[in-house]
């Protein structure tokens, strides 16, 4: 079994000044008392988890969303989302883990499942009376933004089918597609891959799995921990050789760069190793912009020459990366476009929290925020976000259409048709 280990975040756990600003900023915290906030449940909870001392009482912690807001401000760099992370994995040793959990935590087994008949895995999910039993027998909350499985075959079966078209390039980019991209949006996929070979680069996909996310935030690190030396195995070698490794899912390159090398305290040479290549694709593109080698014959995205209005939610773990929003400034490059920037906290979906029955209300309670705003954007059809699980959040509390910010760029290259969602070849 996995060892928790404190020690990355102890180190900052006395840097806690107790002000308060965490709580003051949770937007979990503001919609309900079941979440007792970042300071109590993260560093002031910590000391009675110390060893020796009798494990903290308050299991409020499993309230917690992971969306690192607190992170983001608080003034001493305390590491509140990682304490309550681990605060959680450790409960999951002691007690075990609810079966709704192991589920949502598997995206890849059972985006691999649907994808042998998505027709007939999209009946059985979407079904009025398949969500009520599944509310009522495992907790997974009826109304909540669940994907559908693509039936067009996943993503690599699409890289297949075209490798004859593919660029053959001596600048190579790795695509780290992540789960979502592979089974139920393999279109976004193939923006990147436009995108990409639009600035004159080789798209290579090698074998790689779930980046472990969903497994870290239900607690379950020694499942998460198999999922990352997996990649660790796959693709730090292409890191070692000097490979850009790019991802459009910000969760999974913020898992890769940090999540999981830091919260399962991976030292190792391979880690670091995946850790330093892996970019976020905007944050990636930017670079490229800033040495003058990005390709910016842009064309309009509305055909009738008026400015598309685009409201663009920064997700919490974008944010997380602390690189800025290289997506909105790319963005700001194709002509005719009138970029809304959201300043809401967090859309609150959380990955698989607010999938969960007893956490569904908190998460459209913590979204109405950002739901709010883009209702006040006048003319807006159509929203922008950079993380799958937001996308699917914002369209169950906005009921308008949202696309992943490559989308849109690859759109203003010409090869890619935005509304039909597909390559343009």
């Amino acid at each position: 079994m996995h060892t928790i280990s404190w020690h990355s975040v102890e180190l900052t756990l006395d840097e806690c000044i107790k002000c308060n600003i965490c709580t003051s900023y949770c937007p979990v915290a503001e919609v309900t008392d079941l979440f007792a906030g970042p300071k109590y449940s993260g560093p002031q909870a910590q000391r009675f988890r110390e060893n020796g001392q009798p494990h903290s009482p308050d299991h409020s912690v499993d309230y917690c969303s992971g969306c690192r807001v607190c992170n983001d401000v608080c003034p001493t760099g305390v590491r509140i989302a990682e304490i309550n992370a681990k605060a959680r994995a450790q409960m999951v040793a002691e007690h075990g883990i609810p079966l709704r959990n192991r589920l949502l935590g598997r995206n890849e087994l059972l985006g691999k499942a649907g994808s042998f008949a998505p027709h007939l895995a999209n009946l059985a999910l979407h079904n009025p009376v398949s969500r009520v039993l599944a509310e009522k027998v495992v907790g997974i909350a009826r109304e909540a933004p669940l994907p559908r499985w693509s039936t067009e075959g996943t993503f690599s079966a699409w890289m297949k089918r075209t490798r004859h078209r593919r660029l053959r390039s001596d600048k190579k980019v790795v695509y780290f597609h992540g789960c979502a991209t592979q089974y139920y949006e393999p279109f976004i996929g193939q923006a990147a891959v436009m995108v990409l070979e639009q600035n004159g680069y080789e798209v290579l996909v090698p074998p790689q799995n779930c980046c472990g996310l969903p497994m870290l935030s239900n607690g379950e690190f020694d499942a998460a921990e198999r999922y990352h030396r997996g990649n660790v195995a796959r693709l730090a070698g292409f890191g070692l050789a000097g490979y850009p490794i790019v991802g459009t899912s910000t969760s999974c390159t913020l898992t890769l760069k940090e999540e999981a090398p830091e919260l399962l305290d991976k030292e190792d040479p391979g880690s670091q190793a995946l850790k330093q290549a892996t970019w976020d694709i905007f944050e990636w593109l930017r670079e490229l912009h800033a040495e003058g080698q990005l390709s910016t014959d842009f064309r309009p995205l509305s055909p009738d020459e008026e400015r598309l209005v685009l409201p663009y939610h920064a997700p919490c773990q974008y944010r997380a990366h602390r690189i800025g929003k290289p997506a909105l400034e790319i963005l700001s490059l194709i002509p005719g476009l009138d970029l809304r920037e959201s300043h809401a906290r967090c859309c609150g979906i959380a990955g698989t929290y607010g999938y969960k029955a007893e956490k569904y209300p908190v998460a459209m309670d913590v979204g109405r925020e950002l739901f709010d705003f883009v209702a006040a954007q006048s003319g807006a059809e159509i929203t922008a976000c950079d993380s799958e699980t937001c996308r699917w959040q914002l369209e169950h509390g906005t009921h308008l259409p949202s696309r992943h910010p490559i989308e849109f760029l690859a759109a203003a290259y010409g090869r890619y048709d935005l509304e039909r969602r597909r390559a343009v070849e």
